[in-house]
């Protein structure tokens, strides 16, 4: 009787072992189930930040159309289908939203973002005509101080991270802390500048800056591919030399033109009513276009609306 017991005893003990042995396996799988699936959600978040392009259009000199670009701009990329979010940069003197149309919508802004007391999805403004375009707005209230790196990144991370293609940052004019916040994360830089000697010179300046001070260059990494756009320009007054020639700011500043924007009433019309050049229909809106589809990958397209136009033979024999 005792010899029964003891094969009892030794089988139960055999089984607890066998059980045991069954969990520690099971758990070892689990774990590296667990381990697979973040790898791959890893690489889903590492891919979808690499696929996303951060751009900057900026400059070194205020009012040559930076806001003006940067919303014709993330439109003209959502008419391409690119998930898009346009970030104004400019603490305490938002103007992207009036560009937009969007004035009247916000609750949320950047900086709220950047301090946590809103979600990112509360912050982001959709745009009614385009479900691809999204607006982050500058705060009213704040100043450029609001601004700190890590917050930025965090936002710019989380957008990534949310599908967008692109994140267009639109700058402020010089070189201080929203201009530095601006081009510190950026992919692409489009440098603004008009056809004139002062705005052509802090274009250069900003040129060095970004070319110091971005994460890539601080990082060692590629640098910044920088882009240039003239605006307002005017051949007629090229042609009489009261104005800088593109081949004149192209030999200063060494960069590749992707825009030329003429001077047009249009842009004025525009911001008045809340819509981006892009969407008008006159030279400004097919010269934002070009500059878009010319990024996007139609590098031969051609430049227009940078000759004089020709006279008709009314105008010749009035002289006008």
């Amino acid at each position: 009787m005792m010899l029964a017991a003891s094969r009892l005893a030794l089988g139960v003990s055999k089984t607890r072992t066998g059980v045991l042995g069954m969990m520690g396996k099971r758990g070892f799988s689990s774990t590296r189930v667990m381990c697979a699936a973040e790898a791959a959600e890893t690489a889903d978040q590492t891919k979808k930040r690499n696929d996303c392009k951060v751009l900057v259009v900026t400059s070194g000199k205020g009012g040559v159309g930076k806001t003006t670009t940067a919303a014709s701009i993330g439109m003209g990329l959502a008419k391409h289908g690119h998930k898009t979010c346009v970030i104004d940069f400019d603490v305490g003197l938002r103007n992207l939203d009036i560009h937009y149309g969007m004035e009247r919508r916000i609750i949320y802004d950047f900086v709220n973002c950047i301090h946590e007391e809103c979600t990112l999805r509360q912050a982001l403004v959709k745009d009614k005509r385009n479900d691809n375009l999204f607006m982050l707005a500058a705060s009213q209230t704040k100043d450029k101080t609001a601004l700190k790196d890590e917050g930025v990144e965090r936002v710019l991370n989380e957008l990534k991270d949310n599908d967008f293609k692109y994140i267009v940052c639109d700058s402020p004019a010089g070189i201080e802390s929203g201009a530095y916040q601006a081009m510190l994360y950026a992919d692409v830089a489009f440098i603004c500048t008009n056809p004139e000697l002062s705005s052509v010179r802090d274009s250069d300046k900003m040129i060095g800056f970004i070319s110091s001070k971005s994460k890539r260059a601080l990082e060692n990494r590629d640098p910044v591919e920088q882009l240039l756009i003239i605006t307002r320009y005017n051949p007629e007054r090229v042609q009489n030399d009261d104005m800088l020639s593109k081949e004149d700011i192209q030999d200063t500043l060494s960069l590749p033109i992707i825009g030329i924007i003429p001077d047009s009433n249009e842009v004025l019309n525009s911001i008045n009513v809340g819509k981006p050049v892009i969407l008008g229909e006159g030279p400004a809106a097919g010269a934002y276009d070009d500059l878009v589809r010319r990024f996007l990958g139609e590098k031969q397209l051609p430049f227009r609306f940078i000759d004089v136009p020709q006279k008709g033979f009314f105008q010749r024999l009035f002289n006008r």
